[in-house]
């Protein structure tokens, strides 16, 4: 699937969007170069758990956790990594075997060591806007796939 996000409005809405659907344990995890949007998006489906403080990537921290209605989310950006094993050091496996929803960006930087993705997204610049590249990993991700599409189809036409 392959989204145009030609502002930030819309990379927001597509991340609540996308918030919507994911529900439960799973992993998501968010590639693209610098400046184009990961943590928006990380924004986007925060506030569709019911979060509305500012987000912030956890460049520093490396590991944002977040309880909200039920629903445990961990927001990790591994762009600080010196090497994929420090995950073990801060706590990485306990938070990606957990019973959460974790959004992992830079999770190339993670690579060998981080367990298989159910959606990966792929942001990159058009114009002077967003696409967003998502492709399912696993059979979780194909139905939340399968699911965003109908959810941002219907948002779309709303707008």
């Amino acid at each position: 699937m392959q989204v145009p996000l030609p502002n930030e409005d819309l990379q927001v809405a597509f991340g609540e969007a996308l918030g919507r659907v994911l529900q439960g344990r799973g992993r998501v995890y968010l590639e693209g170069e610098l400046g184009t949007g990961k943590t928006t998006l990380a924004r986007g489906v925060l506030r569709a758990h019911g979060y509305h403080g500012a987000v912030k990537s956890p460049t520093y921290t490396l590991i944002e956790p977040y309880e909200l209605n039920d629903q445990r989310l961990y927001h990790l950006d591994l762009y600080r990594l010196g090497d994929p094993e420090e995950l073990e050091f801060i706590g990485g496996r306990d938070v990606l075997d957990d019973e959460a929803l974790c959004l992992v960006e830079w999770p190339s930087r993670g690579e060998g060591w981080l367990p298989t993705e159910d959606l990966r997204i792929h942001l990159s610049v058009a114009d002077s806007g967003r696409v967003a590249s998502i492709n399912a990993e696993t059979k979780r991700g194909e139905q939340w796939l399968s699911a965003l599409e109908k959810a941002w189809e219907s948002s779309v036409g709303t707008k």
